[in-house]
């Protein structure tokens, strides 16, 4: 399994390929993609799935395994897979063991770079940009005294932001998931689409939606990895200084009952940890695509699990979501929350049909999400 950094130079038998971009992905009406490269120079190249490298399978509607890819006479290598279930995969080329990004498509993610390839849904058209009134994604840095670093944010102000000077707005905090960043939920999730579509047919009230980086690495500790609990750095820079700022700087309705937060998969724990902790904070939380609490997890968050009775009418909406084909997480979600319900706790759960740990899951997440909030 190959597992070089991204920043490896990029191998003299692949430099064809960098330099002729006329190979991206085809995607047929039957949901199959057929892959192609033109390396002359190269003795084997696959698609590896991103995910594909996990034991536990459902993270890629392409699949678990690496496709071979094969040559013909000119040098151009294909592959043609079965058909996929719909949604963004994401994907590697490997090539002659060396793990490159396909310049003939775009590349995704924050610190893990991906490629990726749509298989559109038949009938499914509300994260697509439609003939309606269009939000705006702003980037608005800010200095965290937390990191000693400037920190960018996304937000989203919906189509009627600056026609209404005088009006407020809620605001929800929407986290991305590990290796990603705050370009992901724009750029993969299209969440600005979603939210556009949504308020234009009166489905979710006008709300400003705050995306930022999930990781807040320091001077003293300059990486960080998807953990559990969180690191106390971001949750620090979340409610001491991303909240503050958004308020500072957009007329935001400042309070909890006006604040909500999701995220997906690293992002869902973000949430259940930094929401569950911060109620004064939050009122509403969304929990997209966890992996399994742990025994101990139901006794924490202040004991918040214990008096059902304060949590219920304190947390005006937890949604939990998952898809069918994640395996281990969708079963995990249906047994936590069954585990919350036998405590009194108040929840909703809402299940994706044969989407795995990927965008497709999300997007439909927030699409069932967002309509709910701010409706109390």
């Amino acid at each position: 399994m190959p597992s070089q950094a991204d920043s490896n130079p990029v191998p003299a038998n692949v430099q064809a390929h960098f330099q002729d971009e006329k190979y991206p992905p085809l995607v047929h009406p039957d949901g199959r993609a057929t892959f192609r490269l033109k390396a002359p120079l190269a003795q084997s190249v696959q698609i590896q799935p991103v995910g594909g490298q996990f034991e536990n399978n459902g993270y890629n509607g392409l699949g678990k395994e690496p496709y071979e890819l094969t040559r013909d006479a000119t040098g151009l290598w294909s592959v043609t897979t079965p058909p996929a279930v719909p949604g963004l995969h994401g994907y590697w080329l490997v090539v002659d063991g060396v793990r490159v990004n396909d310049t003939a498509t775009k590349s995704f993610g924050g610190k893990m770079k991906t490629c990726g390839v749509e298989i559109p849904e038949p009938g499914v058209d509300f994260y697509d940009i439609k003939d309606v009134p269009h939000g705006q994604v702003r980037m608005q840095w800010y200095y965290s005294q937390v990191t000693k670093a400037w920190r960018r944010a996304y937000i989203y102000v919906p189509a009627e932001y600056d026609l209404f000077p005088e009006k407020r707005y809620p605001v929800f905090v929407l986290r991305h998931g590990g290796g990603e960043d705050e370009t992901s939920w724009v750029e993969q999730g299209r969440a600005n689409f979603i939210m556009d579509n949504l308020i234009a047919e009166g489905k979710a009230l006008p709300m400003i939606v705050v995306m930022d980086w999930g990781q807040a690495p320091t001077p003293d500790q300059p990486v960080h990895i998807p953990s559990t609990p969180p690191p106390p750095e971001i949750t620090a820079v979340t409610i001491q200084e991303l909240i503050p700022m958004v308020d500072a700087t957009f007329r935001t309705i400042p309070d909890r009952e006006h604040r909500a937060m999701a995220g997906l998969s690293m992002g869902s724990v973000q949430t259940l940890y930094i929401g569950l902790f911060n109620l004064d904070v939050f009122c509403a939380l969304g929990i997209f695509s966890r992996r399994p609490m742990a025994a101990e997890e139901f006794n924490r968050f202040n004991g918040v699990f214990a008096d059902a009775a304060a949590f219920n009418q304190n947390v005006k909406l937890f949604w939990w979501g998952a898809g069918t084909a994640e395996e281990g997480i969708y079963n995990a979600a249906r047994a936590d929350l069954a585990a919350l319900e036998a405590r009194g706790i108040r929840s909703v759960f809402v299940e994706f049909p044969g989407t795995s740990h990927e965008w497709q899951t999300w997007r439909k997440s927030l699409y069932d999400f967002a309509p709910r909030l701010f409706r109390w």
